[in-house]
């Protein structure tokens, strides 16, 4: 008997639609013919999934009492007596209840496979025991019911049902996932955006891998070699240079466009086994690579562009990334193909990235000194003596008289060549050379060296002046040449200094450290007075000199190393005047800073005074009008008119009490001065404690209150931010849906969430509502200074913990205040 077919719908989330989509399957294979019944379907009450069981067979319920309490599970042995062609098992990771013949419902699948019965079942990516600890630390939800991978390893057929987290909080706020009483506490814990966000990236991403095992799989049963572009996979060559973290962030970035691409980072090493980076830098690259949810690797060759390529198609890379050579434009003409050229042209189908940096073309300035090198010069004196033995011997073997013509043109030839490769020296000794060798071998006398013939000197005299001639135009482009990258890379670092510091880098850290590469030096030092504002170090060696320049006003610049030819003078005062305008800006940028505070309370001693304005004028003038009517005389008052009169007084002072009591407090938690005493705090005693102060009756507020652990808060400034709160939610919210109060724990925190049903507050002026002094959306004016919330929020923070905005499904704001739970031992501070 052939084993059954196991198929899997995989979902991100509880609610998303797994049920549904494995019912509605159910019922399609049902219509085309097959035997489909029902082993286990869990509705939780939605209709909606209830209704898609009306027409399928449902096999009865195997009932277990444990302990007093009776618990039904799926009953394997009336399916297998059954023996259906499908069966619908819903929950995979399911735990039985104890005395069932298996611990897990995947088991009970099993024995449902290896009869021959094909299985469609559901499961939530929280439930994957490879993931588990990571949807602990997202939702900060232990899950104890897990299934092994392999169990969907071996799976024929996995299909993820996927939703979109918004549209999935939009269900849970309609009630079509969870009764109503515990949506808030849904919506608050698990079902935040971000976790489920989280999730449904971690669905696809396992999924996504499970895909690519199987492709590679097949490629290598059928022997196919070729990159399939199925995945992007990155890979970024590390050096060991600073560089390297600008490349790893680019190749992220191009992976992460990819929709869920791989990063693979790999530094080459020589096989002597001596790394050419930087030991520590490499070690930081490798945990930004980790960072980035990649992986860092290493590999051994002294041929560094196959060896990339070699790497790259190990792990079937589609996108190679590597860096723009360190080497200025005049290096790179003079030092032949680099490793960028050679990895191009080994790259085949694989494509590759060139990312340019801050480090690239960081090469010294050239120096105006010799116009050509030793190197050339010695190489001009040695083509000299082994070009004229060789070009001799097959000259003199084949000398006719009517041949000299031709040997002297084949000699001018030899010392042109010798004076564009050497210069001045080379050529000249080439053509004496040249001229002495005419002379012994090719005229007469034969085998002597005699000037018996003018012309013969003449000729001799032509040599050594064209020989010069094309010296010295040699001499002069190679001169023009120096000149010419040195004003290049003088330009380079012009720019890189500019565009640094319109980067926002640091600008006396970019300016001494392109300074100190620029000259070469060992160290650079800017200093004011005795203090070191800035340095920059390198390699030390012999022989240093140390040079001090003036920078602007009191600041100098110490350089060790070598001493400055006067070309290096141009460039560096550039450097000095940049310095300058840089501590400049740096002083300048000082003061502000030490203004800021200054203008901050002006903006807040301005918003005080247009508040105050009229708040304070109108309780102060409705307490004056009745205590100037209580004391007139010539209008006569009864004892009702003057309790009314008594009462406004009252009223209207209390109001200037409680304004000056919040004005006090903003100015306290502006300055920092808070008084703050911290003790365990019954959140239930607070919530009822603001309902009393509000005089609001049962039916004003909808109270969900969950049985939470004491928090770590001050009574009674807790409870004023919840009258600030609640007061707030009392003045938007419609007559016909009051203001709901949720408490709910989440991993040791405990939230008061406050809802109201009213207009909200568009997400882009959220921040404002705690500013003093706004009253965003509302235009009673009698309502206060505007400083509710904004107190609120200073209470809050001031006990550890948070107050936040956020959208009420279905229309409408709910603020969310979130405390610490007293950890052990914990209970005053």
């Amino acid at each position: 008997m052939s084993s059954g077919r196991l198929r899997v719908m995989l979902g991100a989330a509880p609610g998303v639609g797994k049920t549904f989509a494995m019912l509605e399957e159910g019922r399609r294979l049902r219509e085309l013919g097959r035997d489909v019944v029902v082993g286990v379907v869990e509705t939780h009450g939605r209709a909606a999934t209830a209704a898609l069981l009306d027409g399928l067979e449902v096999v009865p319920r195997r009932a277990e009492v444990h302990r007093g309490v009776r618990l039904e599970e799926m009953d394997v042995d009336a399916l297998l007596a059954r023996a259906p062609d499908l069966a619908l098992v819903d929950e995979l990771a399911h735990t039985n209840a104890p005395g069932s013949r298996h611990e897990k419902r995947w088991e009970d699948v099993d024995e449902l496979l290896a009869a021959g019965i094909d299985v469609i079942t559901t499961v939530n990516v929280q439930h994957i025991a490879s993931l588990n600890d990571v949807v602990t630390r997202i939702t900060g939800v232990p899950q104890r019911e897990t299934i092994p991978d392999h169990v969907l390893r071996r799976a024929d057929r996995i299909e993820l049902v996927d939703l979109a987290p918004e549209a999935l909080r939009d269900r849970l706020g309609e009630g079509l996932v969870y009764p109503p009483e515990r949506v808030d506490a849904a919506l608050s814990n698990y079902f935040r955006l971000g976790n489920l966000t989280a999730l449904r990236e971690l669905a696809l991403s396992w999924l996504a891998d499970e895909v690519d095992s199987a492709l590679r799989a097949y490629r290598h049963e059928h022997g196919i070699r070729a990159t399939w572009e199925a995945r992007e996979r990155v890979v970024v060559a590390l050096t060991g240079g600073p560089e390297g973290d600008t490349l790893l962030r680019r190749a992220a970035r191009i992976a992460a466009r990819a929709g869920g691409g791989e990063l693979f980072a790999v530094h080459v090493t020589s096989p002597d086994g001596l790394s050419q980076g930087d030991p520590g830098v490499l070690a930081a690259q490798r945990a930004l690579v980790e960072s980035l949810g990649g992986s860092f690797h290493q590999v051994v060759s002294d041929r560094i562009p196959t060896a990339l390529i070699e790497f790259a198609r190990g792990v079937e890379a589609t996108q190679l990334v590597i860096g723009v050579s360190r080497r200025g434009r005049i290096e790179a003409l003079l030092g032949g193909t680099g490793i960028g050229q050679s990895v191009i042209r080994l790259s085949g189908d694989i494509d590759v990235h060139i990312v340019s940096h801050a480090e690239a073309g960081r090469s010294r300035l050239p120096k105006l000194g010799g116009a050509l090198s030793l190197r050339r010069r010695v190489l001009g004196l040695a083509l000299t003596a082994v070009g004229l033995p060789l070009l001799t011997w097959p000259l003199a073997t084949f000398r006719s008289d009517e041949s000299l013509a031709a040997d002297v043109l084949a000699y001018q030839l030899l010392v042109v060549v010798v004076a564009l490769v050497g210069g001045i020296l080379p050529a000249v000794i080439s053509a004496v050379g040249a001229g002495l060798l005419l002379d012994f071998f090719f005229t007469n006398p034969l085998g002597e060296v005699v000037i018996a013939e003018p012309l013969h000197l003449v000729a001799i005299l032509i040599f050594v002046v064209v020989a010069l001639l094309v010296s010295i135009v040699v001499d002069q482009a190679a001169r023009r040449a120096v000149a010419a990258a040195r004003s290049g890379a003088e330009a380079e670092i012009v720019a890189a200094i500019a565009g640094g510091v319109l980067r926002g880098e640091d600008a006396l850290g970019t300016l001494v450290g392109r300074l100190r590469e620029a000259f070469g030096l060992s160290s650079v030092q800017l200093r004011e007075g005795d203090a070191v504002l800035q340095s920059s170090d390198g390699e030390g060696s012999s022989g240093q000199v140390e040079s001090v320049v003036p920078v602007g006003e009191g600041a100098t610049l110490v350089m060790r190393g070598r001493a400055l030819d006067p070309s290096d003078r141009r460039i560096l005062g550039v450097f000095t005047a940049q310095l300058a305008g840089a501590l400049e800006r740096r002083r300048l940028a000082a003061e502000a800073e030490t203004m800021r505070p200054v203008a901050a309370a002006d903006r807040l001693r301005s918003a005080l005074l247009a508040a105050v304005g009229h708040d304070v004028r109108r309780p102060l003038a409705a307490a004056r009008a009745a205590v100037s009517a209580l004391r007139a005389t010539d209008v006569p008052l009864d004892a009702v008119d003057r309790n009314e009169l008594l009462a406004t007084a009252d009223e209207s002072l209390a109001s200037l009490g409680s304004l000056f009591t919040d004005l006090l407090d903003v100015t306290r938690i502006e300055a920092g001065a808070l008084g703050i005493a911290l003790r365990p705090v019954n959140l239930d005693a607070v919530v009822v404690g603001a309902l009393d102060e509000l005089g609001l009756g049962p039916g004003r507020v909808d109270l969900r209150l969950a049985t939470v652990p004491p928090v770590l808060a001050d009574g009674p400034l807790l409870q004023r931010a919840v009258v600030n709160l609640l007061a707030n939610a009392l003045r938007f919210s419609p007559s016909d849906r009051p203001p709901v109060i949720t408490t709910s724990e989440l991993a040791r925190r405990v939230q008061l969430r406050i809802i109201d049903a009213g207009p909200g507050i568009a997400p882009e002026r959220r921040d404002d509502v705690f500013v003093p002094f706004q009253r965003i959306g509302d235009t009673d004016n009698s309502s206060g200074l505007g400083l509710g919330l904004a107190l609120s929020k200073g209470f809050i923070e001031g006990m550890g913990g948070e107050l936040t905005a956020e959208d009420t499904p279905g229309g409408g704001l709910t603020m969310v205040i979130e405390l610490p739970v007293i950890e052990e031992g914990e209970s005053s501070a």
